[in-house]
C-alpha cells in the first residue's frame, strides 16, 4: 500500500507539472503582439506568441514564475493561475535588457531586429545592409537592383540569396539581366516592422538562392498612427511618403492602412539621372477569432531612370570625362510591378497549426546598357536592351505543431513563372533595335515539399530537416522558326541538420549543416550541354551567440561553403558561363551593447577567402568576392527629444579577376543623422559620405573600346560613390 501510495504521489506530482497554460500578450492598445518570448523561470519552458499573440506554455503548474519580453516593450514578470494570464506589455525606449537569445535555428535575426530598432531606414539599400555583413552598390542610375556582396559572393542582383517580402519572392528566375534578379525599390522602408535572415542553406525552407543566405522582410500590420514625411536634400532629392491609418477604431480586430511613397532623384551625375518612382502599398488585416487571422494586401512600383553607366578608369585619368561624367548617358530603364496576397493562419487544436498563402505579381522591366561602349559595333555603339513581362503565380501550405519536446512542420507550395518576350538585343539611343540576340518565351515552374523539426533534449536542440524540389523549364525561340519548344526537368532533394546547445544564461552554441541550391537560366538547362541545372551546395556553420551581460550581445560563427558548379549568368552577354566548382571559408563576428541609456553601439566584421577550385593556384581568385568588412555605428534613442546616429562601412580592396591582377579598390564611408521630436513633429538631417570620401561604389573588369581606340582595353569600369550629400527631413504623425 506505501509502495501504490508512492507511486500516486509521484504521478500526480508529474500530472501537476505536464500542465499546458496559455494566455495572449498585447500592447496598451490592445493589438496582439507576435513573436514575444515567454519563458517560466522554474522550469526553463520556452514559447512564443503566435500571429495572434496566444502564447501556450507546457512543463509548468500554477505558481510559476513567467518571463514575457519583447524588444522595445517592458519585461513583465507574471504568476501562472488557473483564470487569466493575459499580459498588456508597455513600449518604452530599446533597451538590450529586452533582447533574448531565442532556442531556434534563426536566433541570429536578434542582431538585425537590433538594427532596425536603432538604425533609420530610408531605402532599399538601408534595407538589406541591416543583415550583418552584407553590402550593397548601385552602378545604374538608382532604378537597377542593387549588387550585393555577402559571404565572399559578389552575388551580383540576388543569384545566391533569396529574398521576400510578406512571404512574397523577390527573386526573380531567369530574368533578363541575371538570374535571381531580386529589385527591392517596391518596398516602402517605413513600412517594414521585422526582418529575418540565415547565413548558409540550413533550414529546410530555404530553397532557390538560398546558398549564402536568405533576407526576409515583414510590412507592419497595423499603423500606431497617420503620418506624413517629406525629405528634401542635394542634387535635387525629394521624397514624400504618406502612412493613413484606416481603422483607428478597431485595434486588435481588423487593421487596415494605406502607405504611399514619391521619390525624386538626379544623383551627383552630369547627366541627371532623372530617378523617378511611385510606390503604394494597401493591406488589411483582421481577427475573426482568437485562432484566426486573414490578410490581404496589393501594391503597386513604377520607376524611371537614366544612367551614365560604369566608366573606364583611363577615361577619367586622360581628361576625357570628370568622374561623375559619362561615356554613353543613353542607358537608363523602366520597370513596374503590381503584387496581391492573401494569407490565412489558424491555430487548431492540441497546438496544431495551419498557415496558407497565396500571391500574384505581374511585372514589367526594360533595361539599356553600354558596358563596352565601341568594341563590337565601333560606329552605332554597344548598347544592349534587356526586356521582358512577367505573370508570377504562387501558393503554398504548411501544417506545424509546437509541443514541449518536437516541433515539426510540413509545407507544400507551388510557384510558376509565365516570362512573355524576355529579350536581348542591340540598340541605338534607346530608339533603334539594330539585332536580336535573344527573344522567347519562358515558362518555369518550381513544385517543393520540405520537412521541419526541433527536437528538444535537455538543453539540446536537433533540428533535421529534408526538402524536396521538382522544377520544369521550358523556352521558346522566337528567332529559330519552326522550332519546338525546348524543356527540361529537375529533380533535387536537400537534407539538413542542426544541433543548438542553449545554456541557462541565455547563451546559445551552434553547428548548422545542410544542401542547398541555386537554379540555372532556363534558356541554358534546356540546352542541356551538360551542365548542371540544379548544382548543389553544402555549408557548415559553428558559432554561438553569447549574452554576456544585460548591455552585451556577441556573435563569433566559423563557416565554410562549396558549390558544386558556380554558374555565372553574363545577362549583358545573354550567356551562361560555368566556372567550375568554388570553395568559401570564413569568420564572422557580430556585437550589439548597450553603452549607456539610449546609446547604443554595434560593429560587424567577416572575413571570407574564396577560391575556385579547378583553377591553378594564383589564378584561382573569384572576381569581386569580399575579402574583409567591416562596419561600425553608434545610435542615440530618443535621449530629451532627440536621436542621432553615426554609421561606418568598409569594405576592402578584393581581386577584380582570376589572377588579381586588376583590383577593385576599396572604400571607407560613414554617414550621420540627426533628429529631434516635438509634439507629433519630427525635424531631422541625414548626412551621406560625413567626410566627403572619394571612393568607388561598384566596380569591374571590362574590356572595351573608346570611339578614338584602335583595340579594346581591359581594366577598372566603375561607378562613383556619392560624394557628401545633406538631406533635410520633415515628418507629421496624427
Amino acid at each position: 500500500m506505501k509502495a501504490i501510495l508512492i507511486i500516486l504521489i509521484t504521478l500526480t506530482g508529474q500530472l501537476a507539472w505536464s500542465q499546458n497554460f496559455s494566455g495572449k500578450v498585447t500592447d496598451e492598445q490592445g493589438q496582439p503582439l507576435p513573436g514575444v518570448t515567454v519563458q517560466n523561470l522554474q522550469t526553463g519552458a520556452y514559447s512564443q506568441t503566435d500571429f495572434n499573440g496566444v502564447y501556450r506554455i507546457s512543463e509548468s503548474q500554477i505558481g510559476d514564475s513567467v518571463k514575457v519580453s519583447l524588444m522595445g516593450f517592458e519585461k513583465e514578470i507574471i504568476i501562472l493561475n488557473e483564470s487569466s494570464n493575459n499580459v498588456v506589455l508597455s513600449q518604452k525606449t530599446i533597451s538590450m535588457d529586452g533582447v533574448e537569445v531565442r532556442r531556434s535555428i534563426d536566433a541570429q535575426s536578434i542582431f538585425a531586429d537590433v538594427n532596425l530598432q536603432t538604425n533609420p531606414v530610408n531605402s532599399s539599400q538601408d534595407l538589406l545592409r541591416l543583415v550583418p555583413g552584407l553590402f550593397t552598390g548601385q552602378h545604374a542610375g538608382g532604378g537597377k537592383a542593387e549588387q550585393i556582396f555577402l559571404r565572399g559572393f559578389d552575388i551580383d542582383h540576388g543569384t545566391d540569396l533569396f529574398i521576400s517580402v510578406d512571404d512574397l519572392p523577390v527573386n526573380m528566375v531567369s530574368h533578363a539581366h541575371g538570374q535571381g534578379y531580386s529589385d527591392l525599390h517596391f518596398v516602402i522602408p517605413e513600412t517594414v516592422e521585422g526582418v529575418e535572415f540565415s547565413k548558409g542553406s540550413y533550414k529546410a525552407d530555404q530553397g532557390n538562392f538560398a546558398t549564402a543566405g536568405s533576407v526576409s522582410f515583414q510590412t507592419k500590420d497595423h499603423l500606431d498612427q497617420s503620418n506624413v514625411k517629406l525629405e528634401y536634400g542635394q542634387f535635387n532629392h525629394r521624397r514624400l511618403v504618406g502612412m493613413l491609418n484606416l481603422t483607428p477604431q478597431k485595434r486588435g480586430e481588423t487593421d487596415a492602412y494605406l502607405a504611399t511613397e514619391y521619390l525624386y532623384d538626379d544623383g551627383p551625375f552630369e547627366s541627371p539621372q532623372k530617378l523617378g518612382r511611385f510606390n503604394t502599398l494597401a493591406k488589411v488585416t483582421t481577427r475573426p477569432g482568437q485562432n484566426d487571422k486573414l490578410t490581404f494586401s496589393g501594391s503597386y512600383f513604377n520607376s524611371d531612370w537614366n544612367a551614365s553607366g560604369q566608366i573606364p578608369q583611363r577615361a577619367v585619368n586622360s581628361g576625357l570625362i570628370t568622374r561623375f561624367g559619362a561615356i554613353d548617358d543613353t542607358e537608363g530603364g523602366a520597370t513596374s510591378r503590381f503584387n496581391s496576397t492573401i494569407a490565412y493562419d489558424k491555430a487548431l487544436q492540441n497546438q496544431w497549426s495551419w498557415n496558407s498563402k497565396a500571391y500574384y505579381t505581374y511585372y514589367d522591366f526594360e533595361l539599356y546598357s553600354n558596358f563596352t561602349f565601341f568594341a563590337e559595333n565601333p560606329v552605332a555603339g554597344d548598347q544592349i536592351r534587356q526586356k521582358e513581362h512577367r505573370n508570377l503565380f504562387g501558393a503554398e501550405t504548411a501544417l506545424s505543431r509546437q509541443s514541449a519536446g518536437v516541433n515539426y512542420e510540413i509545407k507544400a507550395g507551388l510557384r510558376s513563372d509565365l516570362i512573355r518576350g524576355n529579350q536581348l538585343a542591340r540598340t541605338q539611343n534607346k530608339t533603334l533595335t539594330l539585332q536580336n540576340i535573344y527573344l522567347g518565351d519562358i515558362n518555369e515552374t518550381n513544385a517543393f515539399v520540405n520537412l521541419d523539426a526541433e527536437i528538444k533534449a535537455a538543453q539540446f536542440t536537433f533540428i533535421p530537416g529534408l526538402r524536396f524540389d521538382q522544377f520544369l523549364f521550358k523556352y521558346q525561340d522566337f528567332l529559330s522558326s519552326g522550332r519546338p519548344v525546348d524543356s527540361d526537368q529537375a529533380f533535387l532533394a536537400s537534407p539538413k541538420l542542426s544541433v543548438v546547445y542553449q545554456t541557462e544564461k541565455n547563451q546559445q552554441f551552434f553547428i548548422k549543416t545542410g544542401y542547398g541550391y541555386h537554379s540555372n537560366d532556363s534558356r541554358a538547362a534546356v540546352q542541356n550541354f551538360g551542365r548542371k541545372t540544379l548544382p548543389r551546395s553544402f555549408g557548415a556553420d559553428l558559432g554561438s551567440i553569447l549574452k554576456v551581460s544585460d548591455k552585451l550581445l556577441i556573435n563569433p560563427t566559423l563557416w565554410y561553403l562549396y558549390l558544386q558548379q558556380e554558374f555565372v549568368y553574363v545577362g549583358d552577354e545573354g550567356i551562361v558561363e560555368p566556372s567550375g566548382r568554388t570553395r568559401r571559408m570564413g569568420a564572422d563576428l557580430s556585437v550589439r551593447a548597450e553603452l549607456a541609456q539610449s546609446l547604443f553601439f554595434d560593429t560587424d566584421f567577416t572575413y571570407s577567402n574564396a577560391r575556385s577550385i579547378d583553377d591553378p593556384s594564383g589564378q584561382n581568385y573569384i572576381p569581386l568576392a569580399p575579402l574583409f568588412t567591416w562596419t561600425a555605428g553608434l545610435s542615440l534613442m530618443d535621449f530629451k527629444g532627440f536621436s542621432a546616429g553615426l554609421k561606418t562601412r568598409m569594405l576592402a580592396d578584393r581581386p577584380a579577376n582570376e589572377d588579381y591582377s586588376l583590383v577593385a579598390d576599396g572604400y571607407w564611408v560613414t554617414d550621420a543623422n540627426v533628429n529631434y521630436t516635438f509634439g507629433k513633429i519630427k525635424l531631422g538631417v541625414q548626412v551621406q559620405n560625413l567626410f566627403n570620401t572619394r571612393w568607388n561604389e561598384t566596380q569591374f573588369a571590362t574590356e572595351s573600346r573608346l570611339r578614338n581606340e584602335l583595340n579594346p582595353v581591359e581594366e577598372i569600369h566603375f561607378t562613383p560613390g556619392t560624394p557628401f550629400n545633406l538631406r533635410t527631413t520633415l515628418s507629421y504623425s496624427f
